[in-house]
């Protein structure tokens, strides 16, 4: 896969997020996707990203910013930075209660991809900073 493909492809990943559009989301995961969640458990496979995806979208509203996306000459590994600006609609399990709090967090995002398909998203972001927004 050349670069600019990855570019588009990761590109186009973060364009469903913030269009709260789960399904292309879904649609740019290969079948052997792994989700490496910060702070969290590897999820494997669609379906397991299908109800990490649902749980989110229960919990909380999310608007990435200033969407930065790089990628190797190979076009198989990328990466992401972006400001996360969220509200925590419903509480987490084992995370503070929720009551519509307002957060800014900065992430980033390291990606593979094979054969135009996103294989692996690995997110950071600092919990500890997120946890003394909403608290």
């Amino acid at each position: 896969m050349p670069r600019a493909e990855a570019l588009a492809t990761v590109t186009r990943y973060y364009e469903a997020f913030n269009a709260g559009d789960t399904a292309a989301m879904e649609a740019l995961i290969a079948d052997e996707f792994e989700h490496h969640v910060n702070e969290g458990e590897i999820r494997r496979g669609a379906e397991a990203f299908r109800a990490f995806n649902a749980h989110m979208t229960r919990c909380y509203r999310e608007h990435l910013a200033d969407v930065v996306v790089m990628a190797n000459d190979a076009g198989t590994r990328a990466a992401a930075e972006f400001v996360v600006h969220g509200v925590y609609i419903e509480s987490d399990d084992g995370l503070p209660e929720a009551r519509g709090q307002k957060y800014v967090l900065p992430a980033g995002a390291f990606l593979s991809l094979k054969d135009g398909r996103i294989t692996r998203v690995t997110t950071y972001y600092n919990l500890s900073d997120w946890v003394r927004q909403v608290s």
